[in-house]
């Protein structure tokens, strides 16, 4: 009986990886579908729109995942109104995060942060 070489036994299980991975989304397929059928079914008994199960969902509509595992997009952060104006130069700074150069820098000359503060 001759021997198998490496290569044709790695072709072998190969193509056994493939038929077990198409077999295994064959079965996804069949159990996702009466989900599906579910849900949809839900959404008209609650007069439910898709464009709210997008919201609920998270974000805009896109391209399905491949797989679930992945995190969720970040969400986009709110603006913040500017809290500090420079007066010469009209930068601005919310007060969030590292105060910018401008603002350190008077800081350092001895002028205190109050004073720069946007009268709301």
């Amino acid at each position: 009986m001759p021997r198998e070489t490496y290569a044709a036994l790695q072709a072998k299980i190969e193509k056994e990886i493939n038929k077990l991975q198409k077999k295994a989304e064959v079965l996804q397929t069949k159990r996702r579908k009466p989900v599906i059928s579910s849900i949809v079914a839900s959404m008209r008994e609650y007069n439910i729109t898709p464009e709210e199960i997008i919201a609920a969902y998270g974000g805009t509509p896109k391209a399905p995942r491949a797989s679930a595992g992945r995190k969720s997009a970040p969400v986009a952060k709110r603006q913040v109104a500017p809290k500090y104006r420079h007066p010469k130069t009209g930068e601005t700074w919310s007060g969030r995060g590292k105060a910018p150069r401008w603002l350190t820098a008077e800081e350092a000359e001895g002028n205190s942060r109050d004073t720069f503060l946007i009268a709301e």
